[in-house]
């Protein structure tokens, strides 16, 4: 027949068999400085190698999003679209609307020079890339 306990006494239960594994693993814990592995402190390279093998990824995304931005007002998420509707709502009087639509597109138009910057810096990582046998070497 099996043991019945009340959910009260079960709950008790698992909680001090939890207190119990956590108060066993403090010490060790706080022994290696609150850090759960030495490896994790700090970085031994730049990650040289991991980057070269994304940089076709990472030229995809920039060209997709710069695609996307540079749209026309049919298409969601372009410039041209958040000033339409920046536009409609001055016409329409709504203040408080244009303003934060506003605000939305000077950080969207912001983001079309940013992603340029990056897609310029990343040809510079793909020629470095090519010339260093992808990173494999470097730590």
């Amino acid at each position: 027949m099996p043991l019945v306990m009340p959910k009260r006494a079960r709950l008790a239960v698992v909680g001090i068999a939890v207190a119990g594994t956590l108060l066993a693993g403090g010490p060790a814990f706080a022994a290696s400085g609150g850090t759960a592995s030495p490896a994790a402190q700090a970085p031994k390279g730049d990650g040289a190698h991991a980057l070269c093998l994304r940089v076709p990824k990472l030229q995809r995304r920039i060209e997709r999003d710069l695609t996307r931005l540079a749209g026309g007002q049919n298409v969601r998420g372009s410039v041209a679209r958040l000033e339409a509707r920046v536009a409609n709502a001055k016409k329409l009087d709504h203040t408080a609307i244009a303003t934060y639509l506003q605000d939305r597109l000077n950080t969207r138009e912001a983001l079309v020079g940013t992603l340029k910057q990056r897609q310029t810096d990343l040809q510079g990582v793909q020629a470095w890339c090519g010339a260093n046998d992808n990173g494999k070497g470097a730590k």
